[in-house]
């Protein structure tokens, strides 16, 4: 069997993760991901000397913010109930690398997605090379994706790549946040819980007595410990002024706001007038700092552009027909796309999406006998 890395976070889904590798007779190493950010608790598991890794630089005092105490006493108490070794690993300056891109994004009137980000740069960047230095061959995570041995992938792609399709429990699906991975690493993946419904999870985590069956999904970016992006943002951009106007799309002026970090297209709660009518953010101007609200018909879109493509498997040759998503919790819709000379990627929806925000992802996928499968996706301009 394999030695492994998996990333525990102390919620239901990677502790089950962590019963089904063991059960599976593998070496597992559970590994909790520190950001650095304050919470309103000090993160003080694991005070015993050697804890944290020093290949990621840790302060001796453990008095770095985390992701939540509670959820790495969580993870720890399943890795003691399992009998693996458990570390917390000190990414503070890895995740600065991640919240810049956060900030940067919302202060240039887009909408960013840190998840994606944070399992292209850490889980499966800074992971790797954490297993590469005790000699794991896999790293491993709690996502609700799956992988396709190579002996069973007939779609274009160097041999040896398995195939990355979607979870079995579609309302749980997050092979989207997965496209951005460099697609040599498919090899070194492992995604345990992807072949089960989450109701299933729960169930097992029950069955073998682990104390967090029961633990909410987390529904907030895990370094912004207040849950309010837009305060998060302004408190590390002070110097920068990012309040203007609210109008409409005829150009008339009907109130102010604080800053477009506050913002994201598709919006309509929260943004402080009344015309009588339901109103969404349709557009944001960065650079006259207004906020452009309007009709919901006036956010339909049929055709986007992405850029900074990545493919786990090749693309087929000019216009073909797909599905797409352009945010994590939509559906996927019919498309066709093609790819630009330039690299570009095309979609043309089927009928009009609502919502499009530039900064999100825009994923493709193709069918295959085992699901939906990743082709790949860009950023959306």
């Amino acid at each position: 069997m394999s030695r492994i890395v998996l990333a525990m976070s102390g919620g239901v889904d990677s502790s089950v993760a962590a019963h089904l590798l063991c059960e599976a007779g593998h070496d597992v190493v559970g590994v909790f991901m520190r950001h650095g950010e304050e919470a309103q608790q000090v993160c003080a598991v694991g005070g015993e000397p050697g804890y944290q890794l020093p290949i990621f630089n840790p302060r001796a005092d453990h008095k770095q913010g985390c992701c939540s105490a509670s959820d790495a006493e969580d993870a720890r108490r399943v890795a003691d109930r399992l009998g693996i070794p458990f570390y917390a690993l000190n990414l503070q300056a890895e995740f600065r690398q991640i919240i810049d891109y956060f900030i940067d994004e919302y202060t240039r009137g887009r909408t960013p997605n840190p998840c994606v980000q944070c399992n292209n740069w850490l889980k499966f960047g800074k992971l790797l090379d954490y297993a590469d230095s005790i000699g794991a061959e896999f790293v491993a995570t709690g996502h609700y994706a799956r992988l396709v041995p190579p002996a069973d992938n007939t779609t274009d792609g160097p041999a040896g790549v398995p195939a990355l399709v979607r979870g079995l429990d579609h309302s749980k699906d997050q092979s989207y946040v997965l496209f951005g991975i460099e697609r040599r690493l498919l090899r070194r993946m492992m995604l345990p819980v992807g072949g089960y419904q989450k109701s299933q999870i729960r169930e097992l985590a029950a069955k073998v007595g682990l104390r967090v069956a029961d633990k909410r999904d987390s529904q907030e970016i895990c370094f912004v410990t207040s849950g309010k992006h837009d305060e998060f943002v302004r408190q590390r951009r002070r110097e920068i002024d990012t309040s203007g106007e609210i109008v409409t799309t005829a150009g008339r002026v009907v109130g102010t706001h604080p800053g477009i970090e506050r913002f994201t297209i598709g919006q309509r709660k929260g943004l402080g007038v009344a015309l009588g009518e339901p109103q969404f953010v349709v557009r944001i101007e960065p650079e006259t700092r207004r906020v452009v609200i309007g009709r919901q018909e006036e956010l339909a879109r049929t055709d986007i552009s992405a850029r900074d493509c990545n493919w786990l498997a090749d693309p087929p040759a000019g216009e073909f027909e797909c599905l797409a998503k352009i945010r994590y919790n939509s559906p996927p819709a019919a498309a066709r796309a093609w790819l630009e000379a330039d690299g570009r990627l095309q979609i043309r929806f089927a009928e009009p999406r609502y919502g499009v925000a530039p900064g999100q992802a825009a994923v493709v996928y193709l069918p295959s006998p085992h699901g939906d499968r990743v082709l790949g996706g860009g950023w959306i301009e």
